[in-house]
């Protein structure tokens, strides 16, 4: 289920995308292995047209692509190129660099898909508005952790504020060195003694 969605969606935004296609060709019946870790693990191979088809092979794939579930938030938040920072790559370089490239890379054109339902002017008009949607909530959410982020450096001092960083990490300092100087003359009465 999880492998023929990832296989459809990934095969639709290659299909608006010729030159991720065209990267892929020359790797024409190489395989690999996205593994979700811990939940699902996806073989597939890449067919003649750069697209991604299904595969079940009893040998290991050439590359295995690992990504923890809990980083999929990020694909969301940040896109895949941001994703693809957190994915462990092993096996064949070549081909990896391509798979790499080719997911930091592919965008899904909301507004092609869009337009094919609801007409041009109203897709353009959706995802415009989605676009400020997310900017105003990614400006709210900004606002929101600078005034969490200023209530605890200033009004309840739990967080040290950044420009006091580097007096607090000198006194840090002064008293690590004191509390060994004091640990020292301790131990030297109580062998007085």
């Amino acid at each position: 289920m999880l492998s023929s969605l990832f296989l459809s969606a990934t095969n639709h935004l290659l299909a608006q995308a010729g030159w991720a296609r065209q990267r892929l060709q020359s790797h024409a019946g190489r395989t690999a292995r996205l593994e979700l870790v811990p939940v699902a693990e996806i073989d597939f191979s890449i067919s003649a047209e750069g697209q991604l088809a299904e595969w079940s092979g009893e040998d290991a794939p050439e590359v295995c692509l690992r990504l923890a579930v809990a980083e999929l938030p990020q694909l969301v938040a940040g896109g895949m190129e941001t994703a693809m920072r957190h994915v462990r790559v092993e096996g064949n370089a070549e081909l990896a660099e391509a798979l790499g490239f080719v997911f930091r890379h592919l965008r899904w054109d909301a507004e092609e898909d869009l337009s094919r339902v609801f007409g041009d002017i109203a897709a353009h008009r959706l995802v415009d508005g989605g676009r400020r949607i997310a900017a105003e909530s990614r400006r709210s959410l900004e606002r929101a952790g600078g005034s969490v982020a200023e209530y605890f450096t200033e009004e309840a001092p739990l967080l040290v504020q950044r420009k006091a960083l580097p007096t607090f990490a000198l006194e840090v300092v002064a008293l690590r060195d004191a509390v060994a100087r004091l640990d020292k003359r301790v131990a030297r009465l109580e062998r007085a003694r």
